[in-house]
């Protein structure tokens, strides 16, 4: 008899564990409360990626010049097609896993899950009926949301979040983004390619303060956004706004969050946007699942708690993706990967969760990508560190593109030659982190990267020739 799966969350973790599921003959049920693909497909990694397709295009033909090809100074975005476009990109690949579910089998209800037990699950139909969903596991991939500050009421006009930058029907002339991370640092280079004038606003010291990010990268990223006129209040935090009728006026202050404040951030200061963009962070899509009737663990900010297999504090309960919050790594590759394994665990394998070597692309302008630990991570570790770094700009490939800006950057170690990590920046380097993520997995030394045959002319050529630095 096949086991009955029933995953509420059609996201990448949600959707993925469903494809499994079904492919290894499971019964399964999957509860969306809005739309296939979840944050990532259509508020998220998708929409940022073909909205900075648009902002690219704009960038290169006010550029076209520099190529000899005149006649481009006139392009100008216009926001309504490009928002028309960025959703039938969404619509096209939500329709891809929708027939998907058909072509499995798969039962797909729209509504809202709430988990009774391993066995029970209610779903709460968008017609307003109630349909109870019995089977032998559950899967909880719910995902999360935008996170709102007390400080920065959001009211979708002059203070949005970042699901409303994605559907701007006009450029705003001034925007304040609130949250140097990696959302708020990829819309400000979009809005900025797009004729915004932005700046960035950082409670901690630098840009990009992501710890899987090297602060190599970090000061590249902030170089850039000094040449595009992005202004950066690094150690700042908002402590006010206000709405009048010429904009919005921000009242800055200086940060808890940094010990040894620079004198710039001492002081408050008032500064006026036409908008303010608030990225600071997510919360847990948890509520009215029924987690504390069911006897599932949240930590005290309501991420659920899962082990090394995914399965949370109840059995034959396991959770996935956004919803496990920061304890473990909130990509949607992630999520997918987990739901591949949770799946497996619900028909009875005992995989593990590997963490240790996850890929990471943040969609600035260059580009930054990662895998590893970083220069100061492994020094932490113990390791005896070398970190041999290379220009983009030494590239035959970036200087024909005219993209200059980047570096490319190995940490190994020194004793056994091992690659510890890869920190790259420039234009693609989102595809060219799958080569040093590769070696890593297959425990590949830096000489191994030395000694393997690069395509030439190619922007990956600068892996090869930063590892023939050691």
């Amino acid at each position: 008899m096949s086991q009955c799966i029933t995953i509420i969350g059609g996201g990448p973790g949600g959707y993925t564990a469903a494809f499994a599921a079904a492919k290894a003959g499971a019964k399964v049920t999957l509860v969306e409360a809005a739309l296939m693909g979840g944050t990532c497909l259509n508020w998220g990694c998708i929409p940022t990626k073909t909205l900075k397709a648009s902002a690219e295009a704009l960038e290169i033909a006010h550029r076209l010049a520099e190529f000899g090809i005149s006649g481009g100074g006139g392009a100008s975005p216009d926001m309504p097609a490009i928002i028309a476009r960025k959703h039938k990109v969404s619509e096209v690949l939500r329709g891809g896993l929708e027939k998907t579910c058909t072509k499995l089998k798969i039962t797909l209800l729209r509504g809202r899950g709430e988990v009774v037990s391993a066995r029970l699950v209610r779903v709460h139909l968008d017609g307003g009926a109630v349909q109870d969903v019995a089977g032998d596991k559950v899967i909880i991939a719910t995902g999360s949301s935008t996170l709102n500050l007390p400080t920065l009421p959001v009211d979708h006009t002059h203070i949005i979040t970042s699901d409303d930058a994605l559907e701007l029907q006009s450029i705003p002339g001034r925007m304040l983004v609130v949250g140097g991370g990696v959302i708020g640092c990829e819309l400000a280079f979009i809005f900025q390619a797009l004729g915004s004038k932005v700046t960035v606003v950082e409670g901690l010291d630098r840009i990009l303060p992501v710890p899987s990010i090297d602060a190599d990268l970090s000061k590249l990223i902030q170089r850039e956004m000094k040449k595009r006129g992005i202004g950066c209040e690094l150690a700042r935090t908002a402590s006010k706004a206000e709405v009048t009728e010429t904009g919005v006026q921000v009242t800055l202050g200086p940060s808890p969050f940094v010990k040894d404040l620079p004198a710039s951030a001492q002081k408050e200061s008032v500064v006026e946007a036409d908008m303010v963009l608030v990225a600071v962070g997510r919360v847990p899509n948890t509520a009215g699942l029924g987690l504390a009737a069911a006897g599932v663990e949240t930590d005290q900010r309501g991420w659920i708690k899962a082990d090394d297999h995914l399965q949370t504090s109840v059995p034959d309960i396991y959770a996935v993706g956004d919803v496990l919050g920061p304890a473990k790594i909130m990509l949607a590759h992630v999520a997918a990967t987990e739901g591949l394994v949770a799946a497996r665990n619900c028909l009875g394998a005992s995989e593990i969760m590997d963490y240790s070597i996850v890929p990471a692309a943040v969609f600035t302008s260059p580009e930054v990508a990662t895998v590893g630990l970083t220069e100061a991570q492994a020094r932490d570790k113990g390791y005896n560190v070398a970190c041999p770094q290379s220009n983009f700009r030494e590239l035959g490939k970036a200087q024909a593109m005219g993209e200059l800006a980047g570096l490319f950057k190995l940490v190994v170690d020194a004793d056994s030659g091992k690659l510890l990590g890869a920190h790259l920046a420039g234009a693609h380097v989102s595809d060219i982190i799958a080569e040093p993520t590769l070696a890593m997995q297959l425990g590949a030394t830096a000489k191994d990267l030395a000694n393997t045959i690069h395509a030439h002319p190619t922007l990956a050529e600068g892996i090869l020739e930063t590892a023939h630095l050691l």
